[in-house]
């Protein structure tokens, strides 16, 4: 049995992947949809007669009918999973625990666990492939991390940044979606997302603060990746 893991698609997900979830005979998401119509789209992947289990990301407040965490079993083997990794119990005991919320690809076994990450499987933000897993059940547990590289990475608009995210912040107060903000100031879907979500986690903050908070989190993954690269050629 192979079990397709995502997460944090927020409002995309490519043509690959979605390939990929349909190979699967079953789908897994770790939370941040986004919306209720991402929601459906990724829920419209997997046949009626196949399992499908998610759970609520810090922004998906839209799905109050969706758990924080769920534990469940698939195959025979036992799972747990919520967004964020710091809200795992310490006392959960499963075969396999899956979180999200981080966008970064992470697989370990502790205690006898799997502890996995599948990262963002929407657009690229900040250096970052789009990333998935597919968990293969059989006599032992194997896991396959899936990159999406077709994705081109969210690029910044290049004039008048502090301007271009004020309004999305004065449409934000209107109440408009990020679709609509997206499609009313001609702008990449992740981008309004990425600034919604740093004022939402952030609602002190004013455009200058929210640009340099964008601008600090992509020089830090550019940072990590060329430190891991250093690394890899060390060794």
């Amino acid at each position: 049995m192979k079990i397709a893991i995502i997460s944090d698609t927020h409002n995309f997900m490519g043509e690959k992947a979605k390939e990929k979830v349909r190979e699967c005979d079953c789908l897994l998401h770790a939370g941040d949809f986004c919306s209720e119509k991402m929601y459906n789209e990724i829920k419209s992947l997997v046949k009626p007669d196949k399992p499908f289990f998610a759970v609520r990301g810090n922004n998906d407040l839209w799905a109050c009918k969706l758990p924080e965490s769920l534990e469940f079993e698939i195959g025979g083997a036992s799972f747990f999973m919520t967004h964020k990794r710091e809200d795992v119990p310490v006392d959960v005991k499963a075969d396999v625990i899956v979180f999200g919320h981080s966008h970064r690809f992470f697989a370990e076994t502790k205690n006898g666990s799997l502890w996995l990450n599948p990262g963002s499987c929407g657009r690229r933000r900040f250096g970052l492939s789009a990333t998935m897993a597919v968990i293969e059940l059989g006599c032992e547990i194997s896991v396959e991390k899936i990159e999406h590289e077709e994705e081109k990475a969210l690029r910044l608009p290049e004039r008048n940044l502090p301007i271009t995210v004020r309004k999305i912040m004065r449409g934000m107060d209107r109440g408009e979606s990020i679709e609509t903000m997206s499609r009313r100031l001609g702008l990449d879907l992740s981008f309004v997302d990425d600034v919604a979500r740093i004022k939402v986690t952030h609602p002190h903050a004013n455009e200058y603060d929210i640009v340099n908070k964008m601008e600090v989190n992509r020089l830090r993954t550019v940072t990590t990746g060329q430190t891991k690269a250093q690394d890899s050629e060390k060794n």
